[in-house]
């Protein structure tokens, strides 16, 4: 073995977090008795399988119930070949992240840096490694992405709730979930979502395989039409629905930073990708093949899906993922606001819980004020996705190693199937090219003439949004005809 890689060998078995330096790969903490916590293998997490799971949950939420819309808008094969383009294309971004926060770990290991009680974050590997700049705009960025992307998780489920119980409007139900979410706030870090990230997985692995199963046995509408693609503004509007869906990237580093062995990370976005494959693939093809342009003016699958007990279990189950989802956009910004307001090295769970709560005030007034579900996806992916789940990884990735010197010292070299660091330039080049004009500038266009135009339908502070009243009212007789004189 090589002089070199043993040095790397060395650097990677380095990389393991200061307060589970006790524990073992893949094994839970253990108790004072030496057998197993029960309470530790439930929500101590940080194994390879805990990040498989927060990453393949975390992926598609509530964005597997507007796929069918962005298919109705893209029309089948665009949909399944974008599909499988940028879940390569996020996987790889992913990649690159994992690939820069080891870099980053590995530089403040070398200057003796203790991360204790500290949780590693997206814009301070891009101030570690590129200066103050680059963390202000992967701040502004990704701050702005999981603010938006806690307020779809809201919007979604007042969206989903209705489909079960339309006694209240969405915007009401938006109050009450508001609230519920909330409590998002004790839940102290990525370590803690093991069992969630389990059961968000389940719920969505049933949901998306009722959808299917169940426009199979409904069949075809009467008239059925497959128009899409019709429009440019609608077949970029459902692109960047799908550019958003493969875009979890904001929380990478924090379940990266979870883990007993981060650089271990690396392949685990590419795994979880093709797992969701298999559950986006099959429900957005089989809904608009049942549906076909009438999905058009339903962004919600569930709102065409017959109403049967099966239904009703898949909206209850992504009513729970939506609020694990919530939690796994928030959780970093709680994260940053700790660390503005210098709580972040605090220890009591309540008091942490208590200055987290004015981070979910805006998301709770924003969500009441764009309730636009589905239209509301496109502009995030294009305005926001964009830059920080695809962009500035490529461009954060070729300037860290553009000198001789860094590429020779990396922590981690090109991988196998890359052979050198030219090609990973070019491909890294070809990205950002292709998101800043393809995604970022058709989509934003798209996406943002879409959205002014519900807003222009709707209105702001929207009550309910694409509402169909599901309750009857009771019949009344009609009223007699006026006398004849």
């Amino acid at each position: 073995m090589s002089v070199a890689m043993l040095a790397q060998k060395e650097a990677e078995e380095s990389i393991v977090p200061d307060e589970t330096e006790h524990e073992g790969e893949d094994q839970p903490e253990r108790d004072s008795s030496g057998g197993f916590s029960f309470k530790s293998l439930l929500w101590h997490g940080g194994s390879v399988w805990d990040a498989w799971f927060s990453c393949a949950s975390n992926q598609v939420a509530q964005v597997l119930l507007t796929l069918p819309y962005s298919f109705s808008q893209l029309g089948m094969i665009s949909g399944i070949i974008l599909q499988i383009f940028y879940g390569i294309i996020g996987s790889w971004t992913a990649y690159l992240i994992s690939v820069l926060y080891i870099e980053f770990r590995t530089r403040k290991e070398k200057e003796n840096v203790n991360f204790k009680n500290h949780v590693i974050q997206w814009f301070e590997v891009l101030d570690g490694l590129l200066g103050p700049y680059w963390k202000a705009v992967g701040l502004a960025f990704n701050c702005t992405f999981l603010l938006f992307g806690s307020v779809i998780q809201l919007i979604a489920c007042a969206s989903n709730i209705y489909y079960i119980d339309d006694k209240l409007d969405k915007r009401t139900w938006t109050y009450i979930f508001g609230a519920c979410c909330a409590t998002t706030v004790f839940i102290p870090s990525f370590h803690n979502y093991r069992i969630w990230s389990f059961l968000g997985l389940a719920m969505t692995t049933y949901t998306a395989w009722y959808m299917a199963i169940a426009a199979l046995v409904h069949g075809q509408v009467e008239n059925v039409t497959h128009s899409g693609p019709a429009k440019l503004v609608l077949y970029f509007t459902g692109a960047t629905n799908i550019l958003y869906t493969f875009g979890g990237h904001a929380v990478t580093v924090e379940i990266m930073h979870a883990m007993w062995k981060p650089q271990k990370f690396k392949y685990i976005y590419l795994l979880a990708t093709l797992y969701v494959f298999t559950l986006t693939l099959p429900s957005a093809a089989v809904v608009y093949w049942a549906f076909g342009d009438e999905l058009l003016d339903h962004s919600n699958a569930f709102s065409l899906l017959p109403k049967t007990r099966f239904r009703d279990a898949a909206v209850i189950l992504m009513l729970i993922h939506q609020f694990i989802t919530f939690g796994f956009a928030c959780t970093p910004l709680y994260f940053v606001w700790e660390k503005v307001i210098g709580m972040h090295d605090t220890k009591s769970i309540c008091l942490r819980a208590l200055v987290r709560l004015p981070v979910v005030i805006p998301v709770w007034f924003l969500a009441i004020i764009f309730p636009f579900f589905g239209p509301i996806n496109s502009a995030v992916g294009a305005l926001l996705v964009s830059f920080t789940v695809y962009i500035i990884p490529a461009l954060a990735h070729m300037l860290t190693y553009r000198s001789a010197s860094a590429r020779q010292n990396a922590a981690e070299k090109p991988p196998a199937f890359m052979r050198s660091w030219t090609a990973m330039y070019v491909f890294n080049a070809f990205i950002v090219i292709w998101i800043l004009v393809v995604g970022f500038g058709f989509g934003g266009w798209a996406s943002m003439t879409n959205f002014v135009k519900q807003i222009d339908s709707f209105g702001l502070f929207a009550k309910c949004y694409q509402c169909k009243p599901l309750s009857s009212p009771p019949a009344t007789a009609a009223a007699p005809p006026p006398p004849h004189h």
